[in-house]
């Protein structure tokens, strides 16, 4: 987690200079139209210096968090197996096609949006039968249980 927290510090670092290098270059450069000569171009500083003040926010936080644990992770020592850093990682079905099912119904629904709503009202019915197909799959079939 330290050296997470401190990749993040050196990419807001990186950041806060590449914004105030933006902002100075946009200054400078004459442009394709004279009337833009000397303005600031705010869209692409503002999202540059948005993006340093996130980047520092997350190396903020994962900082705090690396010091409310109190020592070091298994992924952060040299000495560690990978058993070390092994916890619940939750229930897997790897036979399961539901989850493709609930990807092409959601794959409806948006393209409702662009073609037609009646496209998502199908794909809406469809995502309401993946789900219930998702969750009761082993209640029924060759892994009932």
């Amino acid at each position: 987690m330290k050296a997470n927290a401190n990749i993040f510090w050196i990419l807001a670092a990186f950041l806060i200079a590449a914004d105030i290098t933006y902002i100075v270059w946009s200054l400078l450069d004459e442009g394709f139209l004279a009337s833009n000569h000397g303005s600031i171009d705010w869209v692409g500083s503002v999202a540059i210096g948005l993006s340093a003040i996130l980047s520092a926010f997350i190396a903020f936080y994962v900082g705090r968090v690396h010091a409310a644990q109190g020592g070091e992770l298994p992924e952060d020592r040299l000495d560690a197996n990978i058993d070390d850093g092994e916890a619940e990682q939750g229930f897997f079905a790897p036979w399961s096609w539901w989850p493709v099912m609930i990807g092409a119904s959601a794959a409806l629904v948006f393209l409702g949006m662009a073609v037609g709503i009646w496209v998502s009202l199908i794909g809406g019915a469809v995502v309401i039968v993946s789900l219930v197909g998702w969750q009761y799959e082993f209640y029924r079939g060759y892994h009932a249980h």
